[in-house]
Formats: structure tokens, C-alpha cells, sequence
């Protein structure tokens, strides 16, 4: 079944609840992945699955897998693509997933890719994954991380170039001086991209080449991007 969705004068996304199947939502460092996938959760009532958050959670907990984890990475190490793979893997297995998931971070390589498509393939009846990229300006991207304040109190968020505070450097709520995070320079940001490109085009012409890849406009308001979203969905659903 497809989600049929339409959108109000108002700009939000309504329609049936379905079964959207596995979503890849992928974007650039900024253009608003996490904002996306808690609307289309909202939305479609699938869970968001991060492989951050699953490796933080695993270590945490303690579990195998977790402990295999933080010994690497007390090395200095990489985790590497099996480890995660598993993790994913244990948690597809939990009940919620069966309508579909919107997947955060993963598959970040193509070999991750392959071995998603390979264990869904699996699974007599399952959606394959479709993968949306969210696009914005290189320069517009570059504002947005750049210009980004914070304030260490209330941690309310700003930007100097679009949502400035009412004073400069300070606090509208708490008057307290605004921060900058240590990452959020433009050096930092050009290195972020190289690697975010150089990792993530293998993935991109992955589910290009079958016709199971959509890009949307992500420089509009928060639920046009949802709506274009949900679109590309059903317009790639139909289309398989």
C-alpha cells in the first residue's frame, strides 16, 4: 500500500496512515535529516533508526556487540561495517519495524547498501529501500552551520544571518551569552562535505542505477520538504 498525501493551505502533510516501507533519508552535514525524519515518524507512526544512537545505546547497555564497540573505539579504532550491520540487524528484528523505518545514517557506504538490500531481499513480501537526499545550496548550507548560536543555559538555538537574537551575542530568554560550537567553522564544514561526498555518491548512484533514488528542494519550509518527501515515496513505490 502507498501513502496517499496531500497538503493544506497551511503547508502540512495529511493523508492515510500505510505502510511507507524502509525510507534512507540522506543530506548533506545541515540540511535538517533529523527535522525530516521525526516529521515522516510523526507522520507515517515508523520509528527512526540511527546507527548513532544504536551504537550509543548497545555500549551503554552493555550488550556484546556493545562491548566489541567500545573496545575499538578505546583503540582508536574504527567500527567497522560488520559490526554495525549486526546492530541494524538486531534491531529490525524488534516489532515496530515491520510497516517500515526511516534510516538515519545507514547505509553510509556501499557495501552497507548491499547488505541491507541483500537482507531485505531476504524476506519474502518486504519493500526495498528508497533512498531521498534532501538538497541545499552549498552556500546556504554554510550559513546555517556557521551562523549557528547557542545558548549554554536554556539551549535555545539561533542563527546570526536568519534567526538572529535580539541582541547581538546574547540570550532573547536568559541574557546569557551565546556560544559557537567548536565544530561549526567553515573549515571543519569543508571537510565534513569531502567526506560526506566521497563516502555517500557510491550509495546515491547505488539506488540511482535502480531507480529507487529521489532528491527534494530542502531550502523551503519544514513541511513542504515532508511533503516533497512523501511524494517522491509514492511516486518511486508506484513506480516498483
Amino acid at each position: 500500500m502507498l501513502l496517499t498525501a496531500t497538503e493544506t493551505k497551511e503547508g502540512r502533510v495529511t493523508g492515510r496512515k500505510t505502510l511507507p516501507g524502509p525510507i534512507l533519508l540522506m543530506g548533506a552535514p545541515g540540511v535538517g535529516k533529523g527535522t525530516q525524519a521525526k516529521e515522516l515518524v510523526k507522520l507515517w507512526g515508523i520509528p527512526q533508526i540511527s546507527t548513532g544512537d544504536l551504537l550509543r545505546a548497545n555500549v551503554a547497555q552493555g550488550t556484546p556487540l556493545g562491548r566489541t564497540a567500545k573496545e575499538l573505539m578505546v583503540r582508536g579504532e574504527l567500527v567497522p561495517d560488520s559490526l554495525v550491520n549486526e546492530m541494524v540487524a538486531v534491531r529490525l528484528q524488534e516489532p515496530d519495524t515491520v510497516g517500515g523505518y526511516i534510516l538515519d545514517g545507514f547505509p553510509r557506504t556501499l557495501g552497507q547498501a548491499s547488505w541491507i538490500d541483500g537482507r531485505i531481499s531476504q524476506q519474502p513480501g518486504s519493500l526495498p529501500v528508497i533512498a531521498v537526499s534532501i538538497q541545499v545550496d552549498y552556500n546556504q548550507l554554510l550559513r546555517r552551520i556557521t551562523g549557528r548560536r547557542i545558548c549554554p543555559v536554556c539551549q535555545s538555538i539561533y542563527n546570526i544571518y536568519v534567526n538572529p537574537p535580539k541582541v547581538d551575542g546574547i540570550c532573547d530568554l536568559e541574557g546569557a551569552a551565546l556560544t559557537q560550537r567548536a565544530d561549526d567553522t567553515e573549515e571543519v564544514f569543508k571537510e565534513r562535505m569531502r567526506a560526506y561526498s566521497a563516502l555517500t555518491a557510491p550509495v546515491v548512484e547505488h539506488y540511482r542505477e535502480q531507480g529507487r533514488f529521489a532528491e527534494v528542494d530542502g531550502d523551503r519550509p519544514i513541511s513542504e520538504i515532508a511533503a516533497g518527501i512523501v511524494a517522491a515515496v509514492e511516486r518511486l513505490r508506484r513506480k516498483g
